[in-house]
């Protein structure tokens, strides 16, 4: 049962509801027992759904039982989750804040586009309700998940700061924050506020055979070459006549600088705030304007 003088948290992520990122905040958040904490995740992995969302048919909630949560597993994208849980559809309180993750593997400049996880917060965002997407940079071969524990203690402070920003009605409603962890988390340099740049890794296609198709990239935002990992998820047979084609990591990791990535590589905790528009630059309104006006101006299609 809810205490009402608890503020309520509702977490959710795109990497599933069993997910050890997901499963780490939860238990942090229970332990140190100042939360009411509502769970309401995707039943599978949803990585890279980014803002997708279930429009022509409805989706399915189960309860799952997570110790000192309530929680459930729906059969929708992190965008659908966020949107239910705090609908009061499901649950008979709406959160104060809504958590997204912790994700396996980082997101920054560029591939908080693809993220379901930072898609989790923008739906919240959209509905007024205070968010924060979070996500921890997974080197395979050197992390580990007891990791995301350690990440879940790192953003405590962060996460109680808010909600006291938000019971004293100081909390802006103009953007919701994506919170980036170091891989050494445990000797993280503090928190850095950050601007989401332009970073980005490069993907390729590879054609491959049935026997390697069920190979893909352990964390969908991570994007680091290493990263790439056999997991077994469909050994069907293909038809000859059809090809198969795998994402492959082209490299190298494209960065603009003074950036998330870059404070991020350094060692710090990340905090950027983020909005639901990106607005293009300014150079380009002043291309634009003198371009459209010329539009007139051009000949016919039919005359080129």
């Amino acid at each position: 049962m809810e205490d009402a003088e608890r503020p309520t948290i509702l977490i959710t992520n795109d990497d599933g509801i069993d997910a050890p990122g997901l499963r780490a905040l939860v238990q942090v958040l229970v332990s140190a027992n100042r939360f009411n904490v509502q769970v309401c995740a995707p039943d599978r992995e949803r990585s890279a759904a980014s803002h997708s969302i279930t429009w022509l048919h409805p989706i399915e909630a189960k309860p799952v039982n997570i110790d000192g949560a309530s929680a459930y597993a729906v059969a929708g994208t992190p965008a659908d989750c966020a949107s239910l849980g705090i609908s009061k559809a499901l649950f008979p309180t709406v959160a104060d804040l809504v958590l997204s993750g912790i994700n396996m593997g980082s997101n920054c400049g560029y591939h908080v586009v693809y993220s379901g996880t930072v898609a989790g917060a923008r739906e919240a965002f959209f509905n007024d309700i205070p968010s924060i997407s979070i996500s921890y940079d997974w080197v395979r071969g050197k992390s580990n998940v007891n990791d995301f524990s350690l990440a879940a203690q790192a953003c405590l402070p962060i996460i109680s700061a808010v909600l006291v920003e938000i019971k004293n009605q100081r909390y802006p409603q103009r953007f919701f924050l994506n919170v980036d962890l170091p891989a050494n988390v445990a000797d993280h340099k503090g928190y850095r506020l950050t601007k989401q740049g332009k970073s980005f890794f490069k993907m390729g296609w590879k054609l491959v055979t049935s026997e390697t198709q069920g190979e893909r990239m352990s964390s969908t935002m991570t994007m680091d070459v290493d990263t790439a990992v056999p997991t077994e998820t469909n050994t069907s047979s293909v038809s000859p006549e059809h090809l198969l084609f795998r994402r492959e990591g082209k490299g190298p990791h494209l960065d603009d600088g003074d950036t998330d990535h870059k404070y991020l590589q350094e060692g710090y905790i990340t905090v950027t705030p983020l909005a639901a528009l990106s607005q293009a630059e300014a150079d380009c309104h002043a291309y634009l304007k003198d371009w459209l006006s010329s539009i007139h101006e051009l000949p016919s299609s039919s005359a080129l």
